[in-house]
């Protein structure tokens, strides 16, 4: 009898044996990459508690690094994304923190920006922090995400903006890091922003980062 390893266990849900540890690793990855919105050439995990402990056993390390690729949970290609990721200089870390989430993750990508995020169970995620930000992003939802000065009127400003195209906004999550410091808004929406939305608030003045961010496949 040939012996399989994990990654031939194949389902149209994942590809891998954990869904919190290979089909949301793989979401985590791909959600950082939808967030930096440009090229990665260098991208750093450091992998918490459970996810540093049994992540290598349950393809983890596999998992993030096919997201950040772009790969589906489904992907076929997940078993040998380490043959796959030539043009990408990547590093795996294995930390324990008791004050995050069993299963946490910080995704440094390029040396600008760490996108912290959590699998959850049953193949659900949720970011929580891009670099000091809090965040509350779960891919059940289009969202947008953007850095901002913080001042009077960027809400209304941008909310102005997606109501225009009738678009429902599901949720509003705003931080700060200091009064007329930097801030961040996320708005989790009914339906996925145009391009031209995207385009007009990055030309807004004092928006400093936009990113569109898809709705997760179940």
């Amino acid at each position: 009898m040939t012996q399989k390893s994990i990654f031939d266990i194949i389902s149209p849900i994942m590809v891998g044996p954990s869904s919190s540890h290979t089909a949301g690793a793989v979401r985590l990855g791909y959600i950082a990459k939808n967030i930096y919105s440009k090229e990665i050439s260098k991208v750093v995990f450091k992998l918490y508690n459970s996810y540093a402990k049994t992540g290598k056993g349950h393809g983890t390390d596999k998992g993030l690094l096919a997201g950040i690729l772009g790969f589906s949970v489904d992907d076929i290609n997940i078993k040998k994304v380490f043959n796959i990721a030539k043009n990408i200089d990547y590093n795996f870390e294995y930390l324990e923190n008791l004050n995050r989430h069993p299963n946490a993750v910080d995704i440094i990508i390029n040396d600008e920006m760490t996108i912290s995020g959590e699998s959850i169970g049953g193949g659900k995620i949720k970011i929580t922090k891009i670099n000091d930000f809090s965040l509350n992003l779960t891919g059940e939802y289009p969202a947008i995400v953007l850095v901002y000065n913080d001042k009077p009127g960027m809400i209304s400003t941008v909310s102005e903006v997606i109501q225009k195209k009738n678009i429902n906004i599901a949720s509003l999550l705003c931080d700060r890091d200091e009064k007329g410091g930097l801030a961040m808004m996320s708005f989790a929406l009914d339906e996925a922003p145009t391009d031209d939305m995207i385009d007009y608030i990055k030309d807004l003045k004092d928006v400093h980062f936009v990113a569109s961010v898809g709705k997760l496949n179940s």
